[in-house]
């Protein structure tokens, strides 16, 4: 019995342990390599990987053919496993967004395969699967590589709370874009501006960022009644953090479009305030200046009389 057990162990520990080490090993002698280089559609992709930082991430623990499917010993010339229907599914579907393997890309669906549904189903993935678009972001256009991934409370992560609103401006900022889609290129000026971004700003950690108004894997259009900040489904997301949020209180919308007379007065008191610093420096610097003078290049009233007394006699 007792041999039986120590048997049970070896499969269950050592076993896998041993296949993992192998098998990330044998990859690493090669992708650990900076000089590891390929050509894929015209672009130079580099296929260096940083076996610590690699191990450090929140998938350190996978073996590398657990998402690289089609990839078996060198040179590579044949899958080292079939690839799982739904992968294939979803391969196929986001082909035009991987840079590479669209195999690669779509294995995030065996562990995440309710977070990749609701991603293809937002307006997000409805731009590469519905459009046949590559615009839309997937997985690794938020989270970062797949090797480095870190949970979503580091602060090194580009969807943690601190960061994430620059993660987001990265499309929604950009002009290009936003002039192809119809959408506002200054949202995250006007987030910054607003009260809830300035006490982000702060540092408050109860402030609200882009995901916690528009929600983040299952992101949907402001004009689809589904969203969560169309209409008056705006009341229900204000009332979670605001108790007995109303229509009235909703108008009042974080990136609301600015009219002339709130715009210009803006300007107004900017140039207010400059004039305003302008004119106290001057002022200090002057009288710095009338210290000096008298100080060093003025003669005092007793000394001037000295001199004439001196003339006098």
């Amino acid at each position: 019995m007792k041999r039986l057990g120590v048997l049970i162990f070896w499969l269950l520990v050592v076993t896998p342990t041993t296949a993992y080490a192998s098998d990330i090993s044998g990859c690493i002698v090669c992708h650990n390599s900076m000089s590891v280089e390929v050509v894929y559609n015209g672009k130079e992709i580099n296929l260096n990987v940083d076996a610590e930082r690699f191990q450090d991430s929140v998938h350190g623990f996978l073996s590398c053919t657990q998402c690289h499917e089609r990839f078996g010993e060198n040179p590579h010339t044949t899958p080292a496993n079939p690839v799982s229907a739904g992968v294939e599914r979803i391969a196929r579907e986001i082909s035009r967004k991987a840079k590479v393997s669209a195999v690669a890309l779509a294995s995030c669906y065996k562990c995440h395969a309710e977070i990749y549904t609701q991603v293809l189903d937002s307006v997000h993935g409805k731009n590469i699967v519905e459009d046949g678009r590559t615009d839309g972001p997937l997985c690794l256009d938020c989270h970062g590589s797949p090797h480095y991934i870190t949970p979503v409370s580091d602060r090194a992560s580009p969807v943690n709370k601190w960061k994430v609103v620059r993660t987001c401006d990265k499309c929604h900022g950009n002009e290009t874009l936003a002039k192809k889609y119809g959408i506002e290129p200054d949202v995250r000026e006007t987030y910054l501006d607003s009260f809830h971004g300035q006490k982000h700003t702060l540092g408050l950690k109860k402030a609200p960022t882009c995901i916690s108004c528009h929600g983040y894997h299952d992101v949907k259009s402001k004009n689809d009644p589904t969203s969560p900040v169309f209409g008056t489904n705006k009341i229900r997301t204000c009332g979670k953090c605001h108790k007995g949020a109303n229509k009235k209180f909703v108008s009042a919308i974080t990136h609301k479009e600015a009219g002339p007379i709130p715009r210009y007065a803006e300007k107004g008191l900017i140039l207010l305030t400059m004039s305003v610093i302008a004119f106290t420096v001057i002022h200090v610097l002057l009288e710095a200046f009338s210290d000096i003078r008298d100080t060093f290049f003025r003669k005092t009233k007793e000394e001037e009389h000295e001199e004439s007394e001196e003339q006098v006699s």
